[in-house]
């Protein structure tokens, strides 16, 4: 299991649009990811889950994956989560 650790830097954080397009980047990956904000985790390929989380942009949050392609998902989460749009 990886994981890593970033800070939100989306305009809006993971709301609404943004986690859904978070969403979608996560279910490309067949490893299992989480998105793990202070002690709450959820599953990274679920909309209620990262929407229950409400994260806000300047939030550090850790992205965890396990799995054959893992490092791709974080690479490729982590750089979604990092841009400033």
């Amino acid at each position: 299991m990886e994981e890593r650790t970033v800070e939100v830097k989306m305009k809006t954080g993971l709301q609404a649009r943004q986690a859904a397009l978070f969403v979608q980047e996560a279910n490309k990956y067949t490893a299992d990811v989480y998105l793990k904000k202070g002690d709450r985790q959820v599953n990274a390929k679920s909309i209620m889950g990262i929407m229950s989380l409400a994260v806000a942009r300047g939030t550090i949050v850790t992205l965890l994956a396990d799995g054959i392609d893992e490092e791709q998902a974080l690479r490729s989460l982590a750089e979604l989560v990092e841009t400033e749009s």
